[in-house]
């Protein structure tokens, strides 16, 4: 794990003449970003250290409650499955990821001024693209996950998060949340800006910044959430070298099949994965509790994802485990790193690698702005190649085509059934990593929870709780929270 250093910029007062000239000398040369190595070190610390999958996985229709016996029953799981505002601050949070998303920002921040402020800022360009687009991908998870979704007619409207674009240099800062609408226009300033600017060769492990590839991935990503479907393809197919992704994507059948347990969680999340496009290293239980956790993966939603037929009448290669207990099942995506807090230490921080875009993610997209485009023909061939990977023995006779598409979704209109085949699809795909909760608000899909004492809660299509609740801090610094 690479040490990360902060950059802190502190004033010092100078309270006796004698002392004058030692106290002009910087007692840590690192407080200065006077060149682009330093400037580099801090953008490290560009991507939240933090993570959403443990709430938005308990929110999403990927979370049953498993009953009392054997399970883990904490508030930071409890409090999402049933739609309650999550009070909690620690790891797996929404106010811990607020808070990170905003540090990270500042990080950006602190780099972009940096660089203007550089005799020779050309020299910077490659840190300062990978500042805008980290700072706009930051932005853009916040007003996913605390503001309504993206909607044409209403985003001049619906209220947005701080789109902060200075360093901080005050105390209770005052802040406007603005509109979504704005927050969007921000983001693509940044994106499209910082984009042609990045360089994959300025990074030594690339796929922990945003590298091209990462880059396209994430503007298909914002583009697809704002509809403009066609921006979709353009950079879902700059993610590859002539936009193949088949022999990119996850080795399911030929690889991951075959592998172990302790073999399979220390594959998903590697660097050296071609499907992996970017990923974190954030402090975080998921990879210890994400099994253990009362709501979450239960044995009916498994066999319906992955034991029940599919649109492409095969089988699912999905190695399944359980931990504990047989209603704990776990994907193995996620290895812990556990850093003692000494040498000697039986204490410490556990930490857990997220992959923050995929190829697959990427395909997805693209077959999802095909659909709707009306291009049926790329958009089968796509969600064909994914399943080329996922389903056992796959030839020919698997190969999505209308007739199944009707028969499997009982339905004669042929957009819908591939909606849904597509969803799906990355429904299975991303089981426990927190994703899911994207399309559900895209598509307005309900959700409802149910206890095993008979307790039940429902989420519907305009329901305010869809909105993560803001830090109740935020109140200080002039921001209204949402609605309840």
């Amino acid at each position: 794990m690479k040490k990360i250093t902060y950059y802190i910029i502190a004033a010092t007062l100078i309270t006796a003449a004698g002392c004058k000239k030692y106290l002009e000398q910087s007692p840590d040369q690192r407080t200065q970003l006077n060149s682009v190595e330093k400037v580099a070190e801090l953008l490290a610390t560009a991507y939240p250290q933090a993570d959403y999958a443990t709430f938005t996985e308990a929110a999403s229709d990927n979370a049953a409650d498993k009953g009392t016996g054997g399970f883990l029953t904490e508030q930071i799981n409890t409090n999402p499955y049933f739609f309650r505002d999550v009070t909690e601050r620690e790891q797996g949070s929404p106010t811990n990821y607020w808070n990170a998303c905003y540090q990270s920002i500042a990080a950006c921040n602190q780099a972009l001024e940096a660089i203007a402020k550089a005799d020779n800022p050309e020299d910077y360009n490659a840190q300062k693209g990978e500042a805008l687009v980290a700072r706009a991908y930051n932005h853009f998870m916040l007003v996913t996950l605390f503001s309504k979704v993206y909607n044409a007619t209403t985003a001049a409207q619906d209220p947005g998060i701080p789109y902060v674009t200075t360093p901080e240099k005050i105390v209770n800062a005052k802040y406007e949340r603005k509109t979504v609408a704005f927050v969007y226009e921000q983001i693509e300033k940044d994106l499209l800006t910082g984009l042609p600017l990045l360089d994959n060769t300025a990074y030594k492990v690339p796929k922990y910044h945003f590298n091209k590839a990462a880059a396209n991935a994430f503007a298909a990503r914002f583009y697809l959430f704002k509809k403009d479907y066609q921006k979709v393809i353009t950079y879902s197919n700059n993610v590859f070298p002539g936009g193949n992704f088949k022999t990119n994507l996850r080795p399911w059948v030929t690889v991951y099949s075959q592998l172990t347990g302790t073999e399979m969680e220390a594959i998903y999340t590697k660097a050296s994965e071609t499907a992996n496009l970017l990923l974190v290293e954030a402090p975080s239980n998921w990879a210890r509790s994400v099994a253990s956790y009362r709501y979450g993966l239960r044995t009916d939603l498994v066999y319906g994802l992955y034991g029940d037929p599919n649109v492409t009448t095969g089988s699912w290669v999905q190695p399944l485990y359980y931990r504990g207990s047989t209603e704990n099942w776990l994907i193995l995506k996620f290895r812990e790193h556990f850093v003692r807090s000494s040498a000697n230490a039986d204490i410490g921080v556990p930490y857990t690698i997220f992959p923050l875009f995929t190829a697959e993610e990427a395909l997805f997209n693209r077959a999802e702005a095909n659909i709707h485009l009306g291009n049926n023909t790329a958009a089968k061939k796509d969600l064909d190649d994914y399943a080329s990977m996922r389903i056992e023995n796959y030839n020919s006779d698997f190969r999505i085509t209308d007739t199944k598409l009707r028969t499997f979704y009982k339905t004669s209109d042929i957009k819908t059934a591939l909606i849904n085949a597509l969803l799906d699809f990355k429904r299975a795909e991303f089981m426990q990593e927190g994703t899911r909760w994207f399309d559900i608000l895209r598509y307005d899909l309900p959700v409802t929870h149910t206890s095993v004492t008979g307790e039940s809660a429902t989420l519907t299509a305009n329901d305010p709780r869809r909105l993560f609740q803001l830090p109740q801090e935020v109140v200080l610094a002039g921001i209204q929270q949402n609605p309840r």
